[in-house]
């Protein structure tokens, strides 16, 4: 399992938020690549970046930072908030992301978020699926939709998806553990989808559609314990942030975690 620190960017400085709420909003230092470079002494090799300010904007606003932090450490970074163009794509990956994360755009203009699956590859575009009461948020998480998220992420994942982001909104900044029930039933879903899909189409295409979802846990990480439970349910990934700023996980914790599943 992938750990994934998070980097969340307000007028390019590295905050935390409450629940999505940017009236919570907390400076944890000015300069995101210290924070950045700081990772990757402890051995960490992955960093989720979050525009804050492009998610408000609907367009990419803080790249520059995102292009400061992918020159100056090898860490590889997934970038979201406020894409929704190819434009803001082609601007990411010029500024060095690995992967981006796409949420509003997958609802919203679902057939622009198709494309880029096909135009970029699946394995460069991750899908943004936060929720709240299991209810997909966006726009920031300032406005929840109608659609529910396990049928929201099988339904990407017959469309060629692989990766997914999952947070639970009411779970996010509280330091209180993550959805664990939530992701056990995403990773079950999306396990018989895969298996039902198999069943009807030639074997070639059955290997290459039937991988399981890699399902990235996000939100609510308290404590080091929880890491190896999402590791067991079969999570791909987790994202950490304010279990790091607050300390209640400590980077050396994650170096001998990592060490150990490799």
């Amino acid at each position: 399992m992938r750990i994934i620190p998070a980097i969340d960017i307000i007028e390019g400085k590295c905050v935390r938020l409450t629940k999505g709420d940017y009236d919570t909003k907390k400076i944890y230092n000015e300069n995101p690549l210290e924070v950045a470079k700081s990772f990757e002494d402890a051995g960490i090799e992955y960093l989720h970046v979050v525009d804050l300010d492009g998610a408000k904007a609907s367009h990419i606003v803080n790249y520059k930072v995102l292009e400061s932090i992918a020159t100056k450490t090898n860490l590889k970074i997934d970038f979201g908030g406020g894409l929704k163009s190819d434009e803001d794509l082609k601007i990411a990956f010029n500024s060095g992301a690995n992967q981006i994360t796409g949420g509003s755009i997958a609802v919203k203009h679902p057939e622009v978020f198709q494309n880029w699956i096909s135009k970029f590859g699946a394995e460069r575009i991750i899908l943004g699926a936060d929720c709240n009461n299991e209810k997909i948020a966006i726009s920031g998480w300032q406005e929840e939709s109608t659609l529910e998220v396990i049928p929201f992420i099988k339904d990407y994942q017959a469309k060629g998806i692989q990766y997914v982001i999952c947070t639970d909104i009411s779970k996010d900044g509280m330091l209180e553990g993550p959805s664990f029930e939530l992701y056990d039933r995403i990773l079950e879903a999306c396990s018989l989808s895969a298996r039902a899909q198999s069943r009807t189409e030639d074997l070639s295409t059955a290997l290459k559609e039937t991988d399981k979802i890699k399902l990235i846990a996000s939100g609510g990480i308290s404590k080091f314990e929880e890491l190896p439970q999402l590791k067991e349910m079969g999570c791909e990934g987790v994202i950490i942030g304010k279990a790091i700023y607050e300390n209640r996980i400590s980077l050396k914790e994650l170096e001998d975690f990592i060490v150990n599943c490799n």
